[in-house]
């Protein structure tokens, strides 16, 4: 059995397990029983009533929070052409075509967050499918990271975007913040992050689509939310 440290333990005693809170409430609480001496992160998790077996109900996407991350992310740019010099201005990190997907194959080059390429570069990367994919940084459409627009892609994510997908259970988190975040911060990101979920219901879903939301900081204890605290 996983045994937690003292400021855990400490922490927890301050949630009651049983008890569903307002967005208000937990977002206070999220900040209060964090457990780090660093800036940790604060994550939502939504546990949704999809069966991930249709390709309907795999959702993935992504989301511009109003306030960001508070994390910057480390763009990298696949594309040619006058897309280069529009990736850089936006803020690109790293731009370039073959000689960037050839460092990722031979020097095993990882130092970015974010992939994001051109319709016409995909062929070529193919091949790094086996390798870009278990890391997450495959460009997908879904996620606006395989666009003709790199302009706009580069500033959404240096904005603060965050991708989604659900797991096999049918479950959804991203992070949404800071713990130095103010609360009306963190509960904008959260309502953004719920919004944007609730927008993609399938239609074949039967029943309540949200079975649960909770939020939780690094290393901190899972508060569980009151759905309709979300309702307009």
């Amino acid at each position: 059995m996983k045994k937690h440290g003292k400021k855990y333990v400490e922490a927890i005693k301050k949630v009651e397990k049983s008890k569903l809170y307002s967005k208000e409430e937990a977002i206070q609480l999220v900040k209060e029983t964090s457990t780090t001496k660093f800036d940790g992160s604060v994550e939502v998790a939504l546990r949704l009533n999809l069966d991930t077996k249709k390709a309907d109900q795999q959702l993935r996407g992504a989301i511009v929070l109003p306030h960001g991350t508070g994390k910057t992310k480390r763009v990298l740019v696949i594309a040619k052409g006058e897309n280069v010099k529009k990736a850089t201005e936006a803020g690109a990190d790293y731009v370039g075509d073959v000689d960037m997907l050839q460092k990722i194959e031979k020097e095993n080059w990882f130092d970015f967050d974010v992939m994001i390429a051109t319709p016409d570069m995909m062929p070529l990367l193919g091949k790094l499918g086996r390798v870009l994919g278990p890391k997450g940084l495959m460009p997908n459409p879904k996620t606006g990271t395989v666009t003709t627009d790199v302009a706009k892609a580069v500033s959404e994510v240096k904005a603060g975007r965050v991708e989604y997908r659900t797991d096999s259970f049918g479950n959804v988190h991203g992070i949404i913040g800071k713990t130095s975040f103010t609360d009306e911060q963190l509960i904008e990101n959260l309502n953004a992050f719920v919004a944007a979920i609730l927008k993609v219901k399938p239609a074949t879903v039967k029943g309540d689509y949200v079975k649960n939301i909770s939020v939780t900081s690094t290393m901190g204890p899972g508060i569980k939310i009151l759905v309709n605290s979300f309702d307009k």
